[in-house]
């Protein structure tokens, strides 16, 4: 079974932001997304693999036995986008993502080119009803 590359690291999460992300307005973001997604998590932002940036963790395990830890909520400032991992990608939890603005959307990922492109209000909903989602469904 192959190891989850998604877990916590030593790394500082500022430090990643000032040596990985290319532009000021994506530094900024990050920042700000920080502030957000620990404000709403209740935890601090840790580094998960290389370049994710997590807020608290829980555990899942597939019907298929593979299993592991990731973050409930978490973003990447990735250079084409920012990746914000913060939506189930379940065809219920559509209307979550109602009014949130201008974003594409990967399986499950919401991909952002600035944070002002969205309704942050919004997607601080969108999070939180993550958040619940998840602890209703992983943490016992």
């Amino acid at each position: 079974m192959t190891k989850n590359k998604t877990q916590t690291t030593q790394q500082n999460v500022v430090d990643f932001i000032n040596e990985f992300v290319d532009s000021e307005q994506k530094k900024q973001d990050s920042l700000d997304l920080i502030k957000l997604m620990s404000a709403v998590s209740g935890c601090e932002a840790k580094m998960f693999g290389p370049s994710i940036i997590g807020f608290g963790t829980y555990h899942y395990k597939y019907d298929s036995g593979y299993e592991g830890d990731a973050p409930l909520i978490a973003f990447s400032p990735r250079k084409a986008a920012i990746s914000l991992y913060v939506y189930t990608g379940l065809k219920e939890h559509e209307t979550w993502l109602e009014g949130l603005g201008k974003f594409k959307m990967g399986k499950a990922c919401i991909y952002i080119k600035k944070l002002s492109d969205i309704d942050q209000q919004k997607l601080k909903t969108v999070m939180e009803e993550n958040v619940k989602y998840l602890k209703s469904k992983y943490v016992k």
